[in-house]
């Protein structure tokens, strides 16, 4: 890997970490008029059309056997996974604190890709990477009074799933590009989430004001859609557990898009943890 390329991946990273850094809030608002499984599921459909659109316009050809389990993994892990148990948390605790505790993807994500796609990241690397790590469980831990909450369980398998798939899609967008991966795994997995979304949607109803809706809307074309153009390409480029790193950065953009849209105090504790972890990714 030249430096040219890692520069252009972190570049890269950081514009589909800005996109996903609207998840959360923009999920939050969503959650508080839409049922969250339609929300968490949902996204996924109305990125499917536009993934659709895409593979027909490029003329894409359906992907090689060879590459259809790790698409499956993608779909398991970003499309399915990370959307409905994030949406279901976003019931439940703010979005700045679901901020801090998604800030442990970066870690999985270079847990996966030493196994998914061979990489070794430096001993250094690892105890950056701890430290931050470590910041955000005393944050999640001291904000909810030492107690484990069921939201924060919900968080972790967000984060244990996203962490799959951000691994081995960087991976397979070595062969494929950033853009065809989640194209394809858009499209794998639309069958499977049109039916659970249909039914809540025939039981709970579409009713929902304007601000729901475009929020919802965000995290369809956006977070599920156009930011992981950049994001698997970034990864792709610069190398899975290098570029991941570039997400604790979200914490401080999630935390900001929180107090502007949804009115969340931000504590000193929720400042201060973000900064410890800024600082990892530095030494990162």
């Amino acid at each position: 890997m030249n430096r040219a390329d890692e520069t252009r991946g972190l570049l890269l990273g950081g514009l589909g970490m800005t996109g996903f850094s609207l998840t959360l809030p923009m999920t939050r608002l969503a959650v508080a008029e839409l049922d969250p499984v339609l929300v968490g599921l949902g996204r996924a459909l109305v990125a499917a059309v536009l993934a659709a659109l895409v593979v027909w316009w490029r003329r894409d050809p359906f992907p090689d056997r060879r590459h259809l389990p790790g698409l499956l993994i993608v779909a398991l892990g970003v499309v399915i996974g990370f959307p409905l148990f994030s949406s279901l948390a976003m019931q439940r605790v703010p979005a700045a604190h679901g901020a801090v505790v998604v800030g442990l993807v970066p870690l999985a994500t270079a847990l996966f890709a030493v196994r998914r796609a061979g990489e070794r990241p430096s001993r250094a690397y690892w105890v950056a990477a701890v430290a931050g790590s470590l910041a955000v469980v005393v944050f999640a831990l001291a904000e909810s009074a030492w107690n484990f909450r069921a939201a924060d369980g919900l968080l972790l398998i967000a984060v244990g799933l996203c962490g799959l798939g951000y691994a081995e899609g960087g991976r397979l967008a070595r062969e494929l590009g950033g853009g065809r991966v989640i194209s394809w795994a858009l499209l794998l997995a639309a069958p499977i989430v049109v039916v659970p979304v249909g039914r809540v949607a025939l039981i709970h109803g579409l009713h929902a004001s304007p601000r729901a809706w475009a929020a919802f809307g965000y995290t369809g074309v956006v977070s599920m859609f156009l930011a992981f153009w950049a994001w698997y390409r970034g990864l792709a480029l610069g190398g899975v557990a290098r570029v991941s790193q570039v997400q604790l950065l979200q914490a401080f953009l999630t935390l900001a898009w929180a107090a502007l849209l949804l009115g969340e105090p931000i504590t000193g504790l929720t400042v201060v943890t973000a900064g410890l972890v800024v600082g990892t990714v530095a030494l990162g």
